[in-house]
């Protein structure tokens, strides 16, 4: 008799799926795709992109799981899950650049807060969380996408549709604007 997948977490699903279980890529896939198109959704206002995105992303867990499940840690799946969905993301945002020469994609501002903001307001002092929603909002994105995403400052230009040299400034920027409320 199988054991139900519903209640494993997502490196047990990501382990089963290493080796090869349909029904728990199936499990993982309805867990996580959810998440991770909202997550892709405020990144990129295309709706078609963010469908190849997603599409290659749950390819590529297919095919590669075994290589992450090996050197998986507890809570690390939906880590990587969102780095190849960002690779993606990126790559897809090359590819319309170099075949338009400007990415026509647009981004657009967050409604809701993100989950980051919600995670992190739990775990952080009162100060820096001030300090965070204080910054204005080109230089709050510029920072989420390379400190919380973990983008560089190359990936971030094309995410957000703007020069590097405007990334690496806002980014700079916001840090002095931190460090000053914070000291």
């Amino acid at each position: 008799m199988k054991r139900s997948v519903d209640g494993l977490d997502e490196g047990e699903l990501l382990r089963r799926v290493a080796r090869g279980d349909r029904r728990a890529f199936d499990a993982l896939y309805r867990r996580t795709a959810p998440w991770l198109t909202a997550r892709l959704r405020r990144r990129c206002a295309d709706e078609g992109v963010v469908a190849e995105v997603l599409q290659d992303t749950y390819l590529a867990v297919w095919r590669s799981a075994g290589s992450q499940a090996q050197s998986s840690t507890s809570g690390s799946a939906v880590g990587w899950l969102w780095t190849i969905a960002a690779h993606r993301l990126i790559d897809a945002f090359r590819h319309r650049a170099r075949r338009e020469r400007v990415p026509s994609v647009q981004t657009f501002e967050t409604v809701a807060p993100a989950a980051e903001d919600e995670a992190l307001a739990g775990g952080m002092d009162a100060n820096l969380e001030r300090a965070l929603h204080e910054l204005p909002a080109e230089l709050r994105q510029v920072l989420r996408s390379m400190v919380l995403d973990g983008l560089t400052a190359r990936e971030t230009a094309l995410l957000l549709g703007m020069p590097e040299g405007t990334v690496k400034t806002r980014a700079r920027r916001a840090r002095i604007a931190l460090r000053e409320a914070l000291s």
